[in-house]
């Protein structure tokens, strides 16, 4: 009998495709990658056409000579390595190790780990697409001169054990701008008007919004304006000027990409991106479900396409028509903006059997496992499912010259929502007063409630909020998303707390030194542009090493240049007045992994270190002592009293020694601004006035 030979990435799949496939199939395992660019070297030479070096990764040998003997064994050897660019690319790299030219060698794919799927795919067994290896090679050869061409400048100017990435510097980058965004933002006075009114036969108030005048909307900005529309509608007769009822309706969302997931899944379960992709990972690989053997529950996680098989769209059809209705199913398939674009045979992560429902797999699931497959089962049942009618009343009230609304909406018929809800929805509203209302309705004003409110900032990103941008900008593909942000917090360029990412002091310095040195590296739109490329190349239309081609030299020069410069700006330690208090020599700022801090110059005699408490020329506004720069434990920044523990004052902006005129709270700088601290105030004005 024939003996085929299947080598697949990861050990956790060896189980569950041997026991699809018989005893005339040897499955095993390469581990991931076997061979990679070198470590210790730049591992492409640009003198040779920008041939890449590739070597056994260390600690693969083992495996390696393992898999040679299975494939002396085989007739026929079928490489199932993942199915993307990356799985290509291994399956490349496993046929030139292996020195598979004279075999029978095979490549197959399966979006799944199903019995039908994997039947499937050795009856479509084909070629290596050379094509997505190529993709895959651009990708790391770029992303190998970038790393290994800049991070010896960052050592240089900063300190060692920094990297600069082609896609962490853009991410980077981006949270750097929010930053300077939300730090340059000026607040907004603005004022908000309800109006309770008694309904004629009715126990309850309504409650109606400030609108504006009968021809157009209206803010009001400011407590004089308010009271002037207060004067007014104060004394006005209320009636009702228009009602409106319609239908809306709300379309089922379409299933999960990679992007899509690893959003939701930050907002409705709290998951890191990381952690999304690793239990993800486990339920595409399989999980040993009770009476069944181990399971692949989902589809493969690392897609942006939206697509559907058919077999599982009319299967989840069917599960929908048995369990809530045929008029619960879905007239035609919800649709992705972005279908026409993806080329490939992915699809969208869903459940590789939909009739496996979350609660029938909930024993032999762990918690997170659990809550990740219930949400991506719910939004693939939603996604076929019919939109979301609601019934919605809008009502304006006339007093005066000017308007009032109120306005509802009441879910007639809940469609996917019997199954799925985002987790950021807005809860729908329903007025029970609003449904007796007519033209003739008499209202009387009963009382007012005023509020004062401030503009707010741009949110600072969430690992979910950069995901969005970083698929919004077209920059990385699914499988770098993740990797990207674990790697600026674990540099220490960014710090998360409570789910919001602050650029570090640290973060700073890089991102700095990258727009000056390489602007276009950390240019939104080149690596945009870069990427595009790179599909080009997947889909046969680009040459990889044209890119590398037109890419290297101007790294090159710019390298140089930055070089050059960093020479006639010879980096020297800068001394501080503070004395080392073991050894009475002036201390030194260094850079650590933290950011800044003081050491004895001393070193490695005297090995002091200190906290570095810069200074900022401000008296504290609590206790007069020096305010300080400091950091959070994460490395955000901070402006806090020298005297801290002692005295508690705080500020994330810097405090200026000017009281506000208005409160005599202490004001805080914004750009060319002045603002009051108290929120309550609002008080600014320009920086200028000040320094007459």
């Amino acid at each position: 009998m024939a003996r085929n030979l299947v080598i697949v990435e990861s050990p956790a799949k060896v189980k569950t495709i041997k026991k699809f496939l018989g005893s005339n199939y040897a499955v095993t395992a390469s581990n991931g990658h076997v061979r990679d660019l070198p470590k210790s070297q730049l591992g492409v030479d640009p003198e040779n056409d920008y041939e890449p070096k590739y070597i056994t990764i260390r600690g693969k040998g083992e495996i390696l000579a393992n898999l040679r003997k299975e494939v002396k064994k085989a007739d026929k050897i079928y490489l199932a390595t993942d199915p993307d660019r990356e799985g290509e690319a291994i399956s490349w790299h496993l046929k030139q190790a292996l020195k598979l030219e004279n075999k029978k060698v095979y490549r197959i794919s399966f979006n799944e780990i199903t019995k039908s799927a994997v039947k499937a795919s050795l009856k479509n067994a084909r070629e290596i697409d050379m094509d997505l290896v190529d993709a895959q090679q651009a990708r790391r050869v770029l992303d190998r001169v970038v790393g290994y061409k800049i991070s010896p400048l960052l050592w240089a100017k900063v300190k060692r054990g920094l990297s600069a990435g082609r896609v962490q510097s853009v991410a980077l980058r981006i949270i750097a701008d929010r930053e300077e965004e939300i730090n340059a933002f000026i607040p907004e006075e603005y004022w908000t008007l309800d109006a309770n009114l008694n309904v004629e036969g009715e126990k309850k108030l309504l409650t109606a919004k400030f609108y504006g005048t009968k021809d157009k909307k209206m803010t009001i900005g400011s407590k004089e304006e308010l009271d002037r529309i207060l004067a007014e509608v104060e004394k006005a007769d209320y009636s009702v000027a228009d009602i409106k009822k319609g239908e809306r309706v709300k379309k089922a969302p379409v299933p999960f990409t990679t992007s899509t997931l690893q959003q939701e899944a930050s907002k409705a379960l709290n998951f890191a991106t990381q952690k999304t992709m690793r239990i993800a990972q486990q339920l595409y690989e399989g999980i040993d479900i009770k009476g069944n053997g181990t399971v692949g529950l989902i589809t493969y996680l690392r897609t942006d396409s939206t697509r559907i098989s058919e077999e599982a769209d009319e299967s989840a059809r069917a599960y929908i028509g048995e369990h809530y209705g045929t008029e619960y199913v879905a007239a035609g398939s919800a649709k992705g903006k972005d279908d026409k674009k993806i080329q490939d045979a992915h699809e969208a992560i869903r459940p590789s059997d939909v009739t496996r429902t979350p609660a029938a797999m909930k024993e032999s699931l762990t918690r997170d496992q659990f809550r990740l497959y219930q949400l991506v089962w719910k939004r693939f049942v939603a996604s076929r499912m019919q939109p979301a009618r609601y019934e919605t009343t809008s009502v304006k009230i006339a007093a005066g010259n000017y308007r009032f609304t109120v306005a509802a909406s009441k879910i007639v018929f809940e469609g996917f929502r019997s199954v799925y809800t985002e987790a950021d929805e807005e809860k729908e509203t329903g007025n029970v007063l609003l449904r007796g209302l007519d033209m003739d309705t008499k209202l009387t004003k009963e009382s007012f409630d005023t509020k004062q409110h401030f503009t707010q900032p741009p949110a600072h990103y969430t690992e979910a909020g950069l995901v969005k941008t970083l698929e919004e900008l077209g920059i990385g593909r699914p499988s770098t998303y993740a990797p990207t942000i674990s790697t600026i917090i674990a540099r220490r360029y960014v710090a998360k707390e409570n789910k919001n990412l602050y650029i570090t002091e640290l973060g700073e310095v890089v991102n700095n030194m990258m727009k000056q040195s390489f602007p276009s590296i950390v240019d939104v739109n080149f690596t945009a542009n870069m990427e595009s490329l790179l599909d080009g190349v997947a889909e046969g239309k680009v040459k990889w090493k044209t890119i590398i081609e037109n890419f290297y030299p101007d790294l090159e020069d710019a390298v140089n240049l930055a070089e050059e410069e960093l020479e006639k700006v010879k980096i020297e330690d800068e001394v501080t007045d503070v004395i080392c208090d073991q050894c009475g020599r002036n201390m030194v700022i260094k850079y650590g992994p933290h950011g800044r801090f003081l050491a004895c110059p001393g070193f490695p005699d005297c090995r002091n270190t200190k906290p570095y408490l810069e200074k900022v020329g401000v008296p504290c506004p609590v206790c007069g002592k020096d305010v300080v720069i400091r950091k959070t434990k994460k490395g955000r920044k901070y402006y806090g009293c020298e005297d801290n523990p002692d005295c508690e004052f705080m500020s994330w902006q810097k405090p200026s020694t000017k009281k506000c005129p208005r409160c005599g709270s202490y004001m805080v700088e914004k750009g060319n601004k002045l603002l009051c601290s108290s929120e309550q105030c609002g008080y600014v004005e320009n920086k200028e006035n000040n320094k007459k």
